[in-house]
């Protein structure tokens, strides 16, 4: 894990009319790191989700990314600095196979006489979309299955895939792991482990605080929109962590890195 800040949130506060949804909250993740974003419903994860993908607009506070000052001020300045997004619906195609969903927006035409008559370059998806998911190891029966006909945890690795194709710095997945087996659970765990093996900066948004034990680096607790909490997940203890949550005990904020030797 590099000691390099990717993202960094400063200060960030947000209301929505009289509801105060963020309160001068600070965030940070690093390449090469799972961050775990933790709280109850209504501790504002969704919020400080839908900030960092340029969904909705800070009222204060400031962003930096990869050390510079940046604005988030829509969805394309997010995806353009190299931040990628999974929300928990997939946003999937189920009428498509595999390739038509990871270049749908995207597809690439054909030269030559086909790129006058508006034909795709169908090969050269399949062989991209092949290479893509090789290079990630999800294993799918081809990548002319339809997506209907996936797994729930397939179908989660293709939307990831998908966020890949842009080739991110950071991905954001919401609830990765929600309504998944134990198999295909153990499939998109898997994956994200691999997208730190290669320097993305990834945050995890879940509830299943066994998934978030299993593949994090640093908890951040969200609690009433404030970070009440951080911990290094492999010296914290869930029951610490719960307690963060729920406000059933003041919890000490830990910082997780050594500064860099001189």
């Amino acid at each position: 894990m590099s000691a390099t800040t990717l993202l960094e949130l400063k200060g960030i506060s947000k209301r929505f009319g009289a509801v105060q949804a963020l309160t001068t909250v600070d965030f940070e993740v690093r390449p090469g790191e799972v961050v775990a974003l933790v709280g109850d419903n209504g501790a504002g994860k969704s919020t400080l989700i839908k900030i960092i993908s340029g969904i909705i607009p800070i009222d204060e506070g400031q962003v930096l990314f990869e050390g510079l000052p940046v604005s988030l001020n829509g969805p394309q300045a997010s995806s353009s600095l190299g931040i990628a997004t999974v929300y928990q619906d997939l946003a999937l195609c189920d009428n498509l196979d595999v390739v038509g969903n990871l270049f749908l927006g995207r597809e690439l035409r054909s030269g030559g006489v086909g790129q006058l008559a508006g034909w795709l370059d169908e090969t050269a998806m399949e062989q991209q979309a092949s290479a893509l998911l090789q290079r990630l190891s999800v294993s799918i029966p081809s990548v002319r299955t339809q997506v209907a006909a996936l797994s729930g945890g397939q179908r989660q690795s293709i939307a990831v895939a998908r966020a890949m194709m842009g080739s991110p710095k950071m991905v954001l997945l919401d609830e990765p792991t929600a309504a998944l087996g134990v198999a295909q659970t153990r499939q998109v765990l898997d994956l994200i482990r691999r997208l730190r093996e290669q320097g993305l900066g990834v945050v995890v948004i879940s509830h299943n605080l066994m998934d978030v034990f299993s593949v994090t680096d640093r908890i951040i607790v969200l609690r009433l929109g404030k970070r009440v909490a951080t911990f290094d997940t492999k010296a914290a203890k869930e029951v610490e962590v719960v307690s963060a949550i729920t406000g059933a005990k003041k919890a000490e904020v830990v910082e997780t890195l050594k500064p860099e030797a001189s």
